[in-house]
């Protein structure tokens, strides 16, 4: 049965049914009854917290489908492009904040290549240069508030039976350090490897503030969601549902940007991403149930121990399986299959479970232009009409400074855990 179903899920059977089957015949084997798997599904349509996920996504599209993409690009560069690599900062700037809010890489990648590419070739940064920059910023915004894979993962992990709790809000927190250093490693990059990126500009005040009377309704929008979290105002599902109306008025009342007729396609095209989401994610934890049943994860953990008898080199084999699991597999499947296996094993090795999710979300984010089948590298590819071979070529320098900080991430725990209280 196992090999029957690794075929299908090799001829490309939905996700979903391969794991779903794979927990009823775990579960028709231990002789349980297989009512277990809907009741697990019927657990998770109870966890409040997820109902932030539809939420953002839906504010998210919005804004994809909005100006503001243009809007954000123009405020950046106004503010931001007087410095050294001021261009390059507001690209990366610009792709993490617009990942962060959409959740998707991908979707970052076509919405703002058609605007930073040609400002970067204008402004003096090579084609090579410009290419790789964009392709890897697309998944820069993964590790920033409030980012889907950041909310799933502490919903999954919540689930597994750990003495260290994991909340949404610490997850958030921890993301912000890890992440601004991966900015950072880029802009140096960019003053070191591009001439055009050491020239200086002149701040153009009027500039500046035209932009910012241009974006004034947008602007709110950080500061509604982060500021109400940790003002202990909200919480993150209130704030997932103030973010959507918020969205939904400016850009549909306020601003006329999306028609109402437009509405119906905008929710649908969301909604089939989080459907997706949740369906692997119902039948996942339904699959983990049965595995901590039968003791899988502990039978793992002897064993690796006998192989592996330090967190270092644990944490080292980890880097090299996400990576490769971050080409093959998109982050949310991987979130779900993988992390109730992996967390309880990382566990025993005294990896605090925050720390293990940036890490995760590192290294997948990663992985999403790691050579050769990255799924971002074919986006840019077909974005920027462009060889795939060209594409490697242009991301490999910053492959390899990313592939520096996430170790960097991996080995300095106190990068992540250094904003939250840990016990």
């Amino acid at each position: 049965m196992p090999l029957l179903l690794l075929l299908l899920a090799l001829l490309g059977a939905p996700l979903f049914a391969v794991i779903g089957a794979s927990a009823l015949w775990g579960f028709h084997g231990e002789e349980v009854d297989l009512q277990v798997v809907s009741v697990e599904i019927y657990r998770l349509a109870e966890m409040p917290v997820l109902l932030a996920i539809p939420l953002f996504t839906f504010a998210g599209y919005l804004l994809g489908e909005s100006g503001a993409p243009a809007r954000l690009v123009r405020a950046t560069r106004a503010w931001l492009g007087w410095m050294p690599g001021g261009l390059a900062l507001i690209s990366l700037v610009t792709c993490a904040l617009f990942t962060a809010f959409t959740g998707a890489s991908g979707v970052t990648i076509v919405a703002l290549g058609a605007l930073l590419f040609p400002a970067l070739l204008a402004g003096g940064y090579s084609e090579r240069y410009s290419l790789g920059l964009i392709t890897t910023s697309g998944s820069l915004g993964l590790l920033f508030a409030p980012s889907l894979p950041l909310i799933l993962y502490a919903v999954v992990a919540q689930q597994v039976d750990l003495d260290q709790p994991v909340s949404v809000d610490d997850l958030f927190l921890a993301g912000i350090l890890p992440g601004l250093l991966m900015i950072a490693l880029l802009a140096f990059w960019s003053w070191f490897s591009q001439p055009a990126a050491r020239e200086r500009h002149a701040f153009d005040l009027a500039e500046a503030l035209a932009s910012l009377r241009e974006i004034i309704w947008e602007l709110p929008l950080p500061l509604l969601v982060l500021g109400g979290i940790y003002g202990g105002i909200i919480t993150v599902t209130e704030a997932a549902s103030v973010a959507a109306m918020y969205v939904l008025l400016v850009e549909v009342v306020i601003l006329h940007e999306i028609r109402l007729r437009e509405l119906p396609r905008i929710i649908r095209e969301a909604m089939v991403l989080v459907g997706a989401i949740l369906i692997i994610l119902g039948v996942s934890l339904a699959s983990t149930n049965y595995l901590i049943d039968t003791e899988v994860p502990t039978r793992l953990f002897e064993q690796i121990q006998n192989l592996v008898d330090d967190r270092w080199t644990f944490l080292i084999l980890l880097n090299l399986f996400l990576l490769v699991l971050g080409m093959m597999l998109d982050i949310f499947s991987a979130l779900v299959i993988m992390i109730p296996i992996i967390l309880p094993i990382a566990a025993g090795y005294g990896i605090h479970p925050v720390h293990l999710g940036i890490i995760f979300l590192a290294n997948m984010q990663l992985g999403y232009f790691t050579p050769p089948v990255g799924m971002n590298l074919f986006i840019a590819s077909f974005r920027f009409r462009r060889q795939v071979m060209e594409i490697y070529r242009a991301t490999l320098p910053f492959f390899f400074l990313l592939l520096a900080a996430v170790l960097l991430i991996t080995y300095w725990p106190a990068l992540s855990l250094a904003l939250i209280d840990t016990p």
